[in-house]
């Protein structure tokens, strides 16, 4: 019941983390079938809708119930710490994020047993998304729309959450310009989401309302548009491209700054090329169209507007490598994966150009180019980072380090695997191999790459079964991990670890960039604190934002099937939950100041 209750951040972390890691395997699963299928040409293992289903599911699983909730757990666990806070701002709405991705990733899932999953692509364009058969009992399409409309809730209201959390509960002395990285990104993050998700929540909406209730957004004959799907998604889309590499960006700076031994260079430059980023995504999203007869005009504005992202983008870059010029380099697993991704990054950026240019992207559009561009950012950028992130906050989420030898193996493998896997496709792409397709044609020369992509994949996942034997076999051993594995520049590593449920016996009082460095270079054992020891004020676990979400899922069956007594039961729980929680007036608790041991942990 501690976990179904919690309104803890940290364990709030932990479960992101783990149903993340849980949809990420499936995603893996899913990419490894179609990598099977793909393996030789006139394969017949799966065709069809089944192999439309996989590409479907692997993209959405990986992009929405994969990528997003390990960012979450990394913003979870370490943003308050490195801000000096007890907890977020909203602890309540933070536990009720957690729940309602947790039921929407669950509802699409159940797709797969319930007659099929959607198989329209991951991007559901109209109109295939939105042909509905009254005879038929497919709803693969009604269980994503539905899905993410109940998973994209719980990431817009975790978006403010933290918005909030970082403007006002950093400790004293925190101004803005001294947070780290990590929190920065993490913040323009939360920002993206912000203006993102209501464009995609707008799209879903009105794509549920074509398919369940007859409506006319998208459908032709009735006077609807489906080019107008394609504007919604993408405006939500491509900001959520940056929604997923900007935490990313974070994880890196903090890690190369650590193990260079060195503060981060170029530190104002890197927040304001973070801003750029943010701000510029917002207005590139027609590139994932130069197809669609939009005009040069229109094609030319975006084309240029998507290569001057590669300014700001590029400023980092190179303040990653000047911060590890001259830097006493510590190469830990977490480091590895850090530098790793900063070429393979570069790679994805590159390639990312090409696309910009609408005449060449007219070649390059919907083929395997466009995949392995894609996947070089993505998992060469933002799966290496989250890598290198796990490894360098697991003793301080877990309170016990991941074996470094297996960790280097797992680098390895899944390193080498990606470049086997993606490299080939490239010229795939360029030899015109469709995506999407679930067989090729022999001797065309489609054949080498193909297989060699498949190779790379199972590398891949060996290096992810690496992975798990390191999380298992350390799970075992006793906490051991002290407050300060890697000598580190920021808050979270001047508290225990794992971090008592209160973090902070006495708020910290910040005196610079990197306030840990900087008092470690004072000379002082430990943070300076803002106040004298007092009661510390904690929020009351509670079960209702489990309840509301299981209410949501119910009322999702009950609008896809028209079973509408369904979705009563579901919303009567919905306000029900809502009333309880406007009612009851929770106090919280204290932990009082004799209750602390000198550790700063509750006796």
């Amino acid at each position: 019941m501690d976990w179904l209750t919690t309104v803890d951040h940290k364990k709030i972390g932990i479960l992101y983390l783990i149903a993340g890691g849980l949809f990420f395997l499936m995603g893996g699963v899913e990419a490894i079938l179609i990598r099977i299928q793909l393996l030789y040409p006139d394969n017949k293992i799966f065709i069809g809708d089944t192999f439309n289903a996989l590409t479907t599911m692997h993209g959405t699983t990986m992009i929405f119930f994969a990528a997003m909730p390990i960012i979450f757990a990394f913003m979870n666990a370490v943003v308050p710490l490195q801000i000096g806070a007890r907890d977020v701002a909203f602890p309540f709405v933070n536990a009720l994020g957690f729940w309602l991705f947790f039921f929407g990733g669950v509802m699409l899932n159940t797709s797969w047993f319930l007659g099929g999953a959607p198989a329209a692509g991951w991007t559901a364009y109209v109109p295939l998304a939105g042909i509905v058969d009254s005879t038929s009992s497919y709803h693969g399409v009604d269980f994503y729309v539905l899905g993410l409309q109940i998973a994209g809730l719980g990431t817009l209201i975790g978006g403010i959450n933290f918005l909030v959390t970082i403007i006002n509960m950093r400790a004293p002395g925190m101004t803005y310009m001294r947070m780290p990285l990590f929190t920065w990104t993490a913040f323009i993050t939360s920002a993206l989401i912000l203006f993102a998700f209501p464009a995609i929540t707008v799209g879903l909406v009105e794509l549920m309302f074509d398919r369940l209730f007859g409506g006319a957004f998208f459908e032709v004959s009735k006077g609807g548009n489906p080019v107008l799907w394609e504007h919604l998604f993408w405006i939500f889309g491509h900001p959520e491209v940056y929604i997923l590499i900007l935490p990313a960006f974070g994880i890196i700076s903090e890690i190369v700054s650590t193990f260079s031994k060195k503060r981060l260079f170029g530190y104002s430059s890197m927040v304001f090329a973070t801003a750029l980023i943010g701000f510029l995504g917002f207005m590139v999203w027609v590139h994932h169209m130069f197809t669609t007869g939009i005009g040069p005009v229109g094609n030319a504005i975006f084309a240029v507007a998507t290569m001057a992202i590669a300014i700001p983008t590029g400023v980092k870059i190179f303040n990653w490598l000047f911060t590890l010029w001259g830097g006493q380099i510590t190469f830990s697993t977490a480091n590895i994966f850090a530098t790793a991704f900063i070429p393979t990054f570069v790679m994805g950026g590159t390639t990312g150009v090409m696309l910009a240019v609408p005449a060449a992207d007219f070649q390059y559009h919907d083929t395997y180019f466009v995949v392995a561009h894609f996947h070089y950012v993505i998992v060469g950028g933002l799966v290496l980072g989250l890598f290198a992130g796990a490894y360098y906050w697991w003793p301080k989420m877990f309170g016990r380090l991941l074996n470094e030898t297996l960790g280097k193996i797992h680098f390895w493998t899944f390193f080498i695997g990606f470049h086997l896997t993606f490299f080939p496709q490239h010229f795939l792409g360029l030899m015109g191999m469709p995506r999407r397709v679930f067989t090729y044609q022999p001797g065309v020369g489609l054949e080498e790459g193909n297989f060699i992509s498949t190779i790379g994949a199972f590398l891949m996942g060996i290096g992810m079964i690496v992975f798990l034997i390191n999380i298992i076999a350390t799970s075992r051993l006793p906490q051991n991990a002290p407050a300060d594995p890697w000598d580190g520049r920021t808050l979270e590593w001047a508290i225990p670890s794992p971090p008592p449920e209160y973090n902070f016996k006495q708020t910290p009082l910040v005196r610079g960039l990197d306030p840990l460095w900087k008092e470690k270079m004072a000379g002082n054992k430990e943070m300076t604190p803002a106040e004298p020891i007092g009661s510390i004020h904690m929020p009351s676990p509670s079960i209702l934002p489990l309840i509301f979400s299981i209410g949501f899922f119910i009322a999702g069956f009950g609008f896809m099937y028209h079973t509408y007594s369904v979705s009563a039961v579901g919303m009567g729980i919905m306000l029900l939950t809502m009333f309880l929680r406007s009612v009851y007036d929770d106090h919280g608790y204290h932990i009082e100041p004799e209750e602390l041991n000198d550790k700063g942990v509750k006796a």
